[in-house]
């Protein structure tokens, strides 16, 4: 026996003296408040206290416990949050919530032994706990409050929309207890582990599996077993990939059997004798158009799909130009690298299959999944589990299907957990792209034409492809009036990893390319960058390449907004590198746009609200908060809507059996469709309650203890709940409503109105490059984004310092190499000290269209970030950054071509 304290508490546990803390601390003591990330001490969230000592649980032997005081994330605040835990609320330093604990168990260690740290003891403290949402800037002024070195920000409640409010589901994140995917066991669960490829492209054999099975004491599940079609994709027209490969494989890491049984076994048992036999074959690599080989029989040429924005004539407005550019860009794989590897758990209730997942996609989950087992799609409940980071990777089924077979033919729950180096390997990635254009302006440096050609690897399977394909025609101009326009984009396919939805959809890459040209056409005409791109901004009333004419354009506004920064940085960048050489410095712009939803089709979301007999405000909202803060931002939109203080709502869903389907959580949609229709939804309840009470609409209403007052002044009505009659819903008011936005389809040259609300940003790089080493150090960024209406301050600076780290990622270090980098060691992401000074400037240019003229946020940060790094890194040293990231030898060889 070991014996030890747990926050405070004797315990003792017995086993295996080397077992790994965090799972005892789990699996034998319930402390699900540490997260495990990785297993292999890259992550940091399973951060725990080892007598004062911030240690990795996952890498301390439970042994080396013993007689010591351990403290976790549950014993901080118990029963009431810390001031850490506070400061973490107020300031928004908790996203999707999934490395919560750890930070917040480094930042004790270090509060303990030093209560007024300055910031660069904070960077260090924190330096060995990863977080994606953040952009850690958060984070850092929380522990600097604590500290008193950081003032408190002002937390207003009335009215809801505009202020800063903390996340109505944040305490459970600070305090441990939100339960992510791995979190939920069910009693006698199966555990589900997968037989995968390690080749990409090869056919097999399975041999005697039964046997192998009856000698191991586990069951063995092939595709077979599958009831219903053993086919999925997001897109149903383009559905392509099998749950589990029958014959043959496309890429490394396709299943081909899953292995199931008890926890203890599962763990001890060996995969690698599984009987299977593989006979390799040639793969299809990007970059290889020689290459004959299909990876899909009935798609010629690897091609997936095609898109194309085309307006004027491009090639005619090129050939009269006065000036031209033109120039190609190269972009690898990135990796999501959100910290919860992809889990989830399945039980019958009934005859209904429940499945609890982390998800993007709750109803598309359960439509997917109940094909997949040949269920009507009433017997299949999605009941999503907290989502540990997404950015579109958890848009794609993962362990549903698995779960879900298991346990509809056996009977038993069941459960899967993906290990890193595994979710690393299947998951989708970033499209790999090979793209070139070609810009011009006339003598007045307004730009007059402008083509695109850009390939797409979209990977063995179809996934978010079409979607890419067809969204970056139309963005590839940037926020710009061009009056003559051709953009053509290509998936194909590879024998890859599948590349999918992340945050943009493509864009980023498109706008990595056109911005970076557009430097150089500023150069050539001898017109300052910044108000080149003011000159050719986007306006109101005039057409977009796809011919659509816009209200509210808000890029003016954004670029105006850095003119300041711009000014102050160019001066003290002249004057730095006045002095040095062997460092120089320099300074970028980039500029984006974004449609909100998807791209010119049907794109609904439904909101319920219901008030009960005791008083009861339920609001049914199923878009997903991955981190982003929809449960925050639609609560907040409902409250006010309605005249009810935010604080008497109680959240319901996601959960396909009891919140209507509130679409993806994508294409930074949720704030803009699902926020309108709670602002429908609450507009409707707010009528019935005036009408009840026969009052003029700038009444009051309050609901306290089952009454319901409505009053205008002195006149004053009061209405016992209790005294109408219940819905089938269980409610005695309610109101449910759709909101689609409205956009027309794309014909055959892209003309069309591919979205109804769009969102404009512009972000200002300054950096710092070594011209010995080729390292580059962003030293500060600046971005202006217009959010329409700012429902959530604190929220949306939020979304623009995360999204801005994982630009600096794409822009500097992130590079996915199959089977070399398929875990946080290897893979680089932003660290705390990678992430430099943010200021965000948040503009308000309201479009009639969103709730309260809101626009999306959420994908439009990482879209300028990049390029404002390669255009600052260009200005530095004249290189011309050809291929992503922009790696040190990347930065030497381009700076070496300069200067030749």
């Amino acid at each position: 026996m070991i014996s030890f304290k747990i926050n405070g508490e004797e315990r003792s546990v017995d086993g295996p003296f080397g077992r790994r803390l965090s799972h005892v601390l789990r699996d034998d003591l319930g402390l699900l408040g540490t997260k495990v990330g990785c297993d292999s001490g890259d992550c940091g969230a399973c951060t725990v206290l080892l007598d004062g000592r911030a240690v990795c649980a996952c890498l301390t032997p439970v042994a080396q416990v013993d007689g010591c005081h351990v403290e976790t994330v549950e014993g901080l605040g118990s029963p009431t949050p810390s001031a850490l835990q506070k400061a973490f609320l107020r300031h928004g330093a908790a996203q999707c919530g999934i490395c919560t604990p750890g930070m917040l168990m480094a930042a004790e260690a270090l509060l303990r032994r030093d209560k007024s740290p300055e910031r660069a003891a904070v960077e260090e403290a924190l330096a060995g706990v990863l977080c994606r949402c953040t952009g850690y800037q958060k984070i850092i002024d929380a522990v600097l409050d604590v500290s008193g070195e950081k003032t408190i920000p002002v937390l207003q409640t009335s009215p809801s929309v505009g202020s800063r409010l903390e996340r109505v589901d944040g305490g459970e994140k600070v305090q441990g207890r939100e339960l992510f995917g791995a979190d939920f066991v069910p009693d006698r669960a199966l555990w589900i582990k997968a037989i995968r490829s390690p080749h990409a492209s090869a056919t097999f054999e399975l041999g005697d599996f039964d046997n192998w099975a009856n000698e191991n004491g586990v069951l063995v599940f092939t595709a077979e077993h599958i009831p219903g079609k053993n086919c999925f994709g997001v897109i149903e027209r383009f559905a392509d990939q099998p749950v589990m490969a029958e014959k043959a494989v496309r890429m490394v890491g396709e299943c081909v059997a899953l292995v199931a049984g008890d926890k203890e076994l599962m763990a001890r048992l060996d995969l690698s004798s599984f009987p299977v036999t593989w006979h390799p074959m040639k793969a299809v690599e990007g970059g290889d158009p020689a290459c004959q080989e299909l990876v899909h029989e009935a798609r010629a040429d690897n091609e997936l799909i095609r898109g194309l924005v085309q307006r004027g004539n491009a090639d005619l407005a090129l050939s009269e130009a006065a000036y031209v550019v033109e120039g190609s860009l190269v972009t690898g794989h990135v990796e999501h690298a959100y910290i919860e590897p992809e889990a989830g758990a399945a039980w019958m209730d009934g005859d209904s299959l429940n499945i609890r997942a982390a998800t993007q996609a709750p109803v598309l989950d359960q439509e997917t999944t109940a094909k997949v087992l040949g269920l009507p799609f009433e017997r299949v409940r999605i009941r999503p589990a907290a989502t540990g980071g997404g950015f579109g990777g958890k848009l794609d089924l993962s362990v549903e299907p698995f779960v879900g077979l298991v346990t509809l033919l056996t009977g038993r729950p069941s459960q899967m957990v993906y290990t890193r180096r595994e979710s690393m390997s299947v998951s989708t990635k970033r499209h790999p792209a090979v793209m070139h254009a070609k810009i011009g302006a006339d003598v007045d440096g307004r730009l007059v034409g402008m083509s695109f050609d850009g390939d797409f690897d979209t990977g063995a399977y179809a996934s978010w492809g079409p979607t890419v394909a067809v969204r970056v025609p139309v963005h590839a101009s940037g926020p710009y009036l061009l009056p003559n326009y051709q953009a053509k984009a290509r998936a194909l396919h590879t024998n890859g990893p599948i590349s999918g939805a992340f945050r943009g959809f493509g864009v980023p890459q498109a706008a990595a390319l056109q911005e970076r040209l557009f430097d150089q056409l500023a150069d050539q005409i001898g017109m300052d960058r910044l108000a080149f791109r003011r000159q050719n901004a986007l306006a109101d009333n005039v057409p977009t390449v796809c011919g659509q004419k816009l209200q509210s354009v808000g890029i003016g506004a954004c670029l105006e907004a850095l003119q300041p920064t711009w000014d102050r940085a160019l001066r003290e960048v002249s004057a730095f590198n006045a002095t040095s050489d062997l460092k120089r410095r320099g300074v970028g712009v980039a500029s984006c746009w974004y449609g909100c939803g998807n791209t010119a089709m049907p794109n609904p979301s439904t909101i319920r609200i219901g008030i009960t007999s005791e008083g009861e405000i339920c609001l049914h909202q199923g878009a997903m908060d991955i981190g982003q803060g929809a449960n925050t931002v639609i609560t907040q939109i409902a409250a006010d809507t309605l005249g009810i203080p935010i604080a008497q709502f109680r959240l319901i869903g996601p959960d396909t059996a009891v919140t209507p389907d509130c679409g993806k959580t994508s294409a930074s949609r949720q704030t803009v469709i699902s926020g309108k229709a709670a602002l429908l939804a609450a507009s409707m309840l707010r009528a019935q309650i005036l009408r009840l009470a026969n009052i003029g609409e700038n009444a009051d209403i309050k609901v306290s203890g089952g009454i319901l007052s409505v009053s205008n002044g002195e006149t004053k009505r009061e209405i016992l709940l209790a005294s109408l009659p219940e819905d089938a819903f269980g409610y005695v008011l309610r109101s449910e409503k759709t909101y689609d936005p409205p956009t027309a389809a794309l014909d055959a040259s892209g003309q069309g109105a591919p979205y109804a609300v769009y969102g404009y940003g512009a972000q200002m790089a300054e950096v710092e490059v070594d011209m010995k080493l080729g390292t580059v150090k962003v030293l500060k960024m600046t971005a202006a984004h217009d959010l329409g209406k700012v429902i959530n301050p604190l929220l949306a600076e939020g979304q623009i310092e995360g999204g801005i780290a994982q630009g600096l990622g794409m822009a500097l270090m992130e590079e996915y190499h199959s089977g070399q980098t398929d875990n946080l060691h290897d893979y680089l992401i932003p660290t705390i000290g990678d992430v430099p000074d943010i200021v965000s400037h948040l503009i308000e240019v309201p479009d009639s269209e969103g709730p309260l003229g809101a626009k999306g946020i959420g994908e439009h940060v990482l879209i300028p970030t990049a390029p404002a790094i390669l255009n600052a890194i260009r200005h530095a040293t004249g290189a011309e950054i050809s291929r992503l990231p922009a790696r040190p030898d990347r930065v030497l060889a381009a700076i070496k071509s300069s200067q030749t």
